[in-house]
């Protein structure tokens, strides 16, 4: 094709893209859950987030369409949402971290699309993205509290 546009004749389908993504990411999943053709979660230790995300960026060409977090009881799970948009597929990469000593490596030096979503997370959540270029406030106050976190379960207003 012309203007930099792929023939998508040769683009592979949704079920080959997310087996050869599970085949690239090997042992590193810990689980995997495909809730249709186009969707598919997997999930790695937070170890392996890094290496996990540049590979679906720079490997695979997948967009990060967002990240998110949960707050669960005993641990906080942080869920991120790729997109390989030229075959219709979603992968959702999922892993837990502890919850009293919240932190996972920052994906922005594969992915600079991750800065404000970090951000996010980091001061509703609590969770410290080591090695992010500026964690400071995007949503709140510059002088909101310390330690103290929105979207937590135990955030009492005061």
């Amino acid at each position: 094709m012309t203007n930099g546009q792929s023939n998508p004749a040769s683009e592979p389908d949704a079920a080959a893209k997310s087996a050869s993504i599970e085949s690239a990411l090997g042992d590193r999943v810990l689980d995997a859950r495909r809730t249709s053709d186009r969707r598919i979660y997997l999930e790695v230790d937070s170890s392996e987030i890094l290496e996990t995300s540049r590979l679906l960026f720079m490997e695979f060409s997948g967009r990060l369409q967002t990240a998110s977090a949960v707050d669960a009881p005993r641990r906080i799970e942080l869920l991120y949402h790729w997109a390989f948009d030229r075959c219709g597929l979603v992968v959702t990469i999922r892993t837990r971290i502890d919850r009293d000593e919240a932190s996972i490596d920052s994906i922005t030096s594969v992915c600079t699309a991750a800065e404000w979503i970090e951000r996010e997370m980091w001061e509703l959540m609590g969770i410290t993205f080591t090695g992010h270029p500026d964690l400071r406030h995007l949503l709140l106050a510059d002088d909101w509290p310390a330690g103290r976190f929105p979207l937590r379960r135990d955030y009492r207003k005061e």
